[in-house]
C-alpha cells in the first residue's frame, strides 16, 4: 500500500487544509484554488483513484505505471507527465529514486518511488514564500524540480575530492589495483550521472516554451534558471570524467617513467659488469701461450684495468643520469 505524505488544498498561496485522495477533484475544480499531493511509492488503486479525480490521460497512467530508465517530459492535452531521477550514493554504490510528476490546471501529484530526501522540506520552502506560492502550479512544479536538481551538487563535490585525492596519490605512489578499480567506479558514475543530467536540460527548454494555461511566462525564467543549473552541472561532470581519466593517463606515464628509470639501472649495471666479465673469460681460455701469463704483476695489473674500467662506466653512467 502507497502512503500519501501529504494532500492538501491551497489558495492566494497559503494553505486551507489538509483533504484526502477522494475529495481532490471538489477543492481543483474551484477557481483559484490548487490540490498539491505528496505520494510515496503509490500502488495502481491510488494512482487509478488520481485518475477519475484529475482525468488523467489513459496514456500518461500507462506511464506512470512502467517503470523508467531516464528523465522525460510527455504532454496530454493540458497536462503534462514528467520523470526525474534523484541520486543516491552510500558504500560507493550509485542508485537513482525515480520521481513521477502530474501538473495540470488546480493540481500537482508527486509520487516518490523509494528511498530520497523527502519533499516535504519542498514543501515548507514553498509555504514559508506564499507570495510566490500563489503563482500556483507552475511555481510548485519549479520548486520540485529545483530540488531534485540541488540533490546532484553534494555528488558532484562529493566525487570531485574523491578525484583530487586519486590525483595525489598517484603522484606519490604506483597504482594500485584497488586504486585502478575506485577510478573506473567513479568514472562508471559520472557516465550514469551524466545519463540522467543530460535530458533534463531539454526538459527545462520545453517547460519554457510550453504553452500552458497553467504555466505563466513570468515563471519561465524560473525555468530558465533551472537550466542554467543544469547546464553547470553537465560542465562540472565532463570536467570530473576528464580528471578521471587524466588520472589514469598519469598513473600509466608516471608508472612507464619509473619502469624506464629501473630499466637504466639494469643497463648501467649490465654494462659495468660486463666488462670484468669480458677480461675474466679472455684470461680463462688457458691458452699456454698469453700475454702477460708470466709476468709478475698481470694479476695485480688485470685487476686494476678493471677497476679503473668499471669506474669510468660507473661514473660516466652517473652523469648521464642512469644511476
Amino acid at each position: 500500500m502507497g502512503q500519501v505524505v501529504a494532500a492538501a488544498v491551497y489558495h492566494k498561496g497559503r494553505k486551507v487544509a489538509d483533504i484526502s485522495l477522494e475529495e481532490c477533484k471538489r477543492w481543483a475544480v474551484q477557481p483559484g484554488y490548487m490540490v498539491w499531493i505528496g505520494l510515496r511509492d503509490p500502488d495502481r488503486e491510488q494512482l487509478q483513484c488520481l485518475q477519475q479525480q484529475f482525468n488523467l490521460h489513459e496514456l500518461a497512467m500507462e506511464d506512470a505505471l512502467a517503470r523508467h530508465t531516464r528523465p522525460k517530459l510527455e504532454t496530454f492535452g493540458d497536462a503534462l507527465f514528467m520523470v526525474v531521477y534523484s541520486p543516491i550514493r552510500e558504500n560507493g554504490r550509485l542508485t537513482f529514486v525515480e520521481t513521477q510528476l502530474f501538473a495540470g490546471r488546480g493540481y500537482v501529484i508527486s509520487a516518490r518511488y523509494g528511498e530520497s530526501a523527502p519533499y516535504s522540506m519542498v514543501r515548507q520552502r514553498c509555504e514559508a514564500r506564499p507570495l510566490l506560492l500563489e503563482q500556483g502550479e507552475d511555481f510548485v512544479l519549479y520548486a520540485l524540480l529545483a530540488f531534485v536538481i540541488e540533490n546532484y551538487r553534494p555528488l558532484l563535490d562529493s566525487i570531485f575530492e574523491e578525484l583530487e585525492e586519486l590525483e595525489q596519490t598517484v603522484l606519490s605512489r604506483p597504482l594500485t589495483p584497488d586504486d585502478i578499480e575506485c577510478i573506473a567506479n567513479l568514472r562508471r558514475d559520472l557516465v550514469r550521472l551524466r545519463r540522467q543530467v543530460a535530458p533534463l536540460a531539454e526538459i527545462c527548454r520545453e517547460l519554457q516554451q510550453l504553452d500552458f494555461p497553467f504555466i505563466d511566462k513570468p515563471m519561465r525564467p524560473y525555468f530558465r534558471d533551472i537550466a542554467i543549473h543544469v547546464a553547470r552541472l553537465q560542465e562540472d561532470l565532463a570536467g570530473q570524467r576528464e580528471m578521471a581519466d587524466h588520472a589514469i593517463e598519469l598513473g600509466l606515464l608516471l608508472e612507464a617513467s619509473r619502469q624506464s628509470v629501473v630499466q637504466r639501472k639494469f643497463a648501467a649495471w649490465a654494462a659495468i659488469l660486463a666488462l670484468p666479465t669480458a677480461v675474466a673469460g679472455v684470461y680463462g681460455m688457458n691458452f699456454e701461450h698469453m700475454p702477460e701469463l708470466s709476468w709478475q704483476y698481470g694479476y695485480f695489473g688485470v685487476l686494476g684495468l678493471i677497476v679503473l674500467g668499471c669506474g669510468g662506466l660507473y661514473v660516466n653512467f652517473k652523469r648521464l643520469g642512469w644511476l
